[in-house]
């Protein structure tokens, strides 16, 4: 069925650039750095985690790269897996990512933004966190519905305040006196090789979100020229940044001191500024969620109007606004259900940790299938024209792979009880796979 957007395409270079490093760069780099840290013998070796990250992170966006030039248009993964293994796993992936990966992501992300909200402005009554994330869920929302020029602009603001917020923090680390920690001398031993896996477990979910580039492809100017260097510029910036803010950290606070660190932004801010740190480095992780908590909002309902174009039974959410460029009953089924999943996660102890184990299996299964899939379409059609290779093929691709494959078996071995709510929220999709798509 032929695509009703406009195939001239709304999104830059620059505008994509914005929404991916937006998307990626996220609170976990304010969160998780002590975690990788306590699994490092080095302070050599912290930093070096933090650049494989980004390898591997190139990598997935190398492979992805390939397939979205290939394979433009509405829906991404869900476009990818339909033309490897048929239209019923599409299918199946489709109702994964809008019940489980895509919402779970933009309840997760709210409820960081919550959390922190909560201690500049506390509402009473013990579900502060859970209030102040419906709040930001619907705003955003109403923003992306309102169209795709509203939705850039705020993007453009909210990663520019980002960016700052990081940079920031980082000054602050050359510049602070450092911790007595930081004269700490921690002896080097034995990098332990589970402990290197767990580490960049914690250090590709600070990476995370890169993968939504493919949401935007149908959306793109010239994405056949410029989507490999927008994938490349984006990974490369938020590279750089991760870099110097963990090695701002070690200045500041060593290695030893950032194993300690129980708060690292705020520890790194306070020797700067005192206690008025603390606040500070709320209000910067609160735009950090905001940012990628829009992105993310913007992408994910393109799978709810991909579905709806190829199942009659979901025809109301293929309805595409032209004018606006968006599609705005699938915006309003995406909120509803991310809503929904705010309201449960707010009984949770912890809202971000239920949501985390909610996703994580499901998604780095369809994730590895994804890059399965570029060794079967390239078999498949070996003659077909693409204006873009994956580099290194098929070592790159089998990397992605095996990446893939290590990340769903620690997190279906590790992850908590919410990881089996995931398993079977998916499952419950599987009758969709006995309906009749409207495309081979």
């Amino acid at each position: 069925m032929a695509d009703k957007q406009n195939t001239s395409g709304q999104i830059s270079v620059f505008d994509a650039t914005v929404l991916i490093v937006g998307m990626i760069i996220g609170v976990g780099i304010f969160a998780l750095p002590p975690l990788v840290a306590n699994m490092s013998a080095s302070p050599a070796i912290f930093l070096g985690f933090w650049l494989l990250g980004g390898l591997v992170t190139l990598i997935g966006v190398l492979c992805y790269a390939e397939l979205g030039t290939a394979f433009p248009g509405p829906g991404g993964e869900y476009r990818y897996l339909g033309k490897a293994y048929g239209q019923k796993l599409a299918v199946l992936f489709a109702w994964a990512r809008g019940t489980v990966i895509q919402t779970g992501a933009i309840a997760a992300v709210a409820f960081v933004y919550g959390d922190y909200m909560s201690q500049l402005v506390p509402i009473p009554g013990g579900y502060s966190s859970a209030i102040h994330a419906a709040i930001a869920l619907v705003v955003l929302t109403a923003i992306n519905i309102a169209g795709l020029d509203p939705t850039k602009r705020t993007q453009t603001l909210l990663t520019t305040l980002e960016v700052s917020s990081l940079v920031a923090v980082t000054l602050a680390g050359f510049l602070a006196t450092p911790a007595p920690s930081a004269a700490v001398t921690v002896a080097t031993g034995t990098q332990s090789l589970g402990a290197a896996g767990l580490a960049l477990v914690f250090v590709l979910f600070t990476y995370g979100g890169w993968n939504e580039i493919s949401y935007l492809t149908s959306d793109m100017k010239d994405v056949r020229k410029n989507l490999a260097k927008t994938v490349a510029i984006s990974t490369a910036i938020v590279t750089l940044l991760y870099l110097l803010i963990n090695y701002a950290y070690l200045s500041a606070l060593g290695l030893q001191g950032l194993r300690d660190s129980k708060a690292v932004g705020v520890d790194v801010l306070r020797l700067v500024m005192g206690d008025r740190g603390a606040s500070i480095l709320a209000a910067m992780v609160v735009i950090c969620a905001l940012s990628t908590l829009n992105a993310t909002v913007l992408t994910g309902a393109r799978t709810y109007y991909a579905l709806g174009r190829d199942l009659q039974a979901f025809s109301i959410f293929s309805k595409w606004d032209e004018k606006a460029h968006k599609p705005g009953n699938a915006l309003l089924l995406q909120g509803a259900i991310a809503l929904a999943l705010i309201v449960l996660g707010g009984f949770a102890k912890d809202g971000l940790k239920a949501m985390i184990e909610y996703t994580a299996p499901v998604f780095w299964f369809f994730l590895l299938l994804v890059g399965i899939g570029v060794f079967i379409l390239r078999n498949r059609e070996p003659e077909a024209p693409n204006p873009y290779r994956v580099p290194l093929y098929p070592i790159t691709p089998i990397l992605f792979c095996a990446t893939c494959a290590w990340l769903l078996y620690s997190t279906a071995a590790y992850a908590g009880v919410g990881s089996l709510f995931g398993i079977g929220v998916l499952a419950l999709g599987t009758p969709l796979l006995f309906l009749k798509t409207r495309k081979s």
